[in-house]
């Protein structure tokens, strides 16, 4: 008998919980989940007969020791800055891991430990990141076995409501927003024709390109905070070109722009007195009044727009020269935008969403130029079973299950780069309809320089 503990119950652990406990009589495992709302944890469950639901507060030491030192794996779906609260008791009782987040600094100084404990810490194994890394390391093996010699990789991904939920700002929130509100800051790197490129977040918003989706149009794309991170990882450190980038809808730079410009989604101080600010007194704390002008106008004026434009209309839409005061004490603008768009972007019971990802891959064999273009889309059915649930949860699921059963050898803190991990783990999505579908374009070449 294996027991699973899943740390959080939120919208992405759904079709998780779900899987896990589809497979728990056949595979005899008990999956326990906690989380601080315990209504949520039992609602996920269900009455499942392999199922119990706990409320778990994650910082009471006494509480979460006492079930991870039960468990065989824990799930934690906690902020990543988080998951070493659980991740050093799994290290003390000798308990497998699985994260969906990015390796933290705090995480990656724990791998020699982990490894040397025999376990296995595996992170990175959602859909951004996660479907991304397989999904690229299975195209590359493809490629290598050509004989192929990369030049270029880009990869874009986006987390969407679906086009017939399209709403006139083209985006609601599919996943936790204060994510969305703070995404982008710092400066994006990435490589280009073998020059590493910088782009300030107060140009990010401003230099985008347009991403063509077989069967689904275009979209936008901006470049990801860090993408040389991965050069390493990939096996690129050679590749002339390297970027990784986030997808929406066309228009919704141009208005985030608006916002960055404005100063709006500072989260770095606090307002001493938003407790109480209309929202006219917020936005005129930021830009200037123009003497003469209406409010309209001089914001207008302020975003270098005519007043019967479609940015304009978008923003005022957000009721940001109301009267509507705000109830937040000591705020940061960026919790007083977030608490804005969570009223006018809600993700509604009708609404549908979709996450959508793109690798471009070009190399050559010899003195032929190939390019593939990989693209997959994944809808949700309605508000509870979601795309980012399915493509954060189910990677994150099936490596459990593949943990769980020994088939993942390796130990220590992983990313799912390895065959023995993306292999599986791709051919089972396929089963759930999350596949890629590919474009391959070939250029004859006089001669090719690798």
């Amino acid at each position: 008998m294996k027991n699973l503990l899943i740390i959080g119950a939120g919208r992405s652990a759904t079709t998780m919980i779900r899987y896990l406990l589809d497979q728990a009589t056949h595979e005899n495992w008990n999956v326990v989940v906690g989380d601080f709302n315990l209504g949520l944890a039992e609602e996920k469950v269900a009455g499942h007969p392999k199922g119990r639901a706990i409320q778990l507060d994650i910082h009471d030491d006494a509480a979460r020791k006492a079930e991870i030192k039960k468990a065989d794996l824990v799930i934690s779906l906690l902020p990543a800055h988080m998951h070493m609260i659980p991740g050093r008791d799994c290290i003390e009782y000798g308990v497998h891991m699985v994260t969906a987040s990015y390796v933290s600094p705090e995480m990656a100084a724990a791998a020699s430990e982990v490894e040397s404990k025999g376990l296995v810490f595996l992170n990175e194994i959602g859909v951004d990141p996660g479907v991304d890394h397989m999904s690229t390391m299975e195209t590359l093996d493809r490629i290598s076995a050509q004989g192929g010699v990369l030049q270029s990789y880009k990869s874009y991904c986006g987390a969407l409501i679906a086009p017939e939920s399209n709403n006139r700002w083209g985006y609601k929130f599919t996943w936790a927003p204060k994510n969305v509100i703070l995404a982008g800051q710092g400066t994006a790197k990435y490589r280009k024709a073998g020059r590493d490129r910088f782009i300030p977040y107060h140009q990010l918003f401003k230099r985008t390109e347009e991403i063509e989706v077989p069967g689904f149009g275009t979209f936008e794309a901006y470049a990801n905070r860090d993408s040389l991170k991965y050069s390493t990882v990939y096996g690129m450190d050679n590749v002339g070109t390297l970027l990784r980038g986030t997808l929406r809808f066309p228009g919704y730079c141009e208005m985030w722009n608006a916002f960055v410009q404005m100063g709006i989604t500072d989260d770095s101080y606090r307002l001493a007195k938003s407790e109480g600010m209309t929202m006219r007194d917020f936005v005129f704390s930021f830009i200037p009044s123009q003497s003469g002008l209406s409010d309209e106008d001089s914001l207008a004026f302020f975003l270098d727009v005519t007043t019967d434009s479609d940015l304009l209309d978008q923003i005022l839409a957000l009721d940001f020269l109301s009267s509507d005061q705000i109830p937040l004490k000591n705020a940061t603008p960026a919790e007083v935008l977030e608490w804005v768009l969570m009223q006018k972007w809600v993700f509604d019971p009708q609404d549908t969403d979709m996450v959508v990802m793109q690798h471009q891959f070009e190399y050559t064999v010899g003195s032929v130029k190939h390019r593939i273009v990989s693209s997959m889309v994944d809808k949700g059915l309605n508000a509870d079973d979601t795309a980012i649930s399915r493509t954060v949860g189910l990677p994150a699921a099936i490596a459990a299950k593949l943990i769980l059963q020994g088939k993942i050898t390796r130990k220590g803190v992983l990313m799912p780069i390895y065959p023995e991990i993306y292999r599986p783990v791709l051919a089972e999505l396929e089963t759930f309809g999350i596949h890629f579908t590919e474009q391959h374009f070939r250029v004859e070449q006089e001669a090719v320089k690798a």
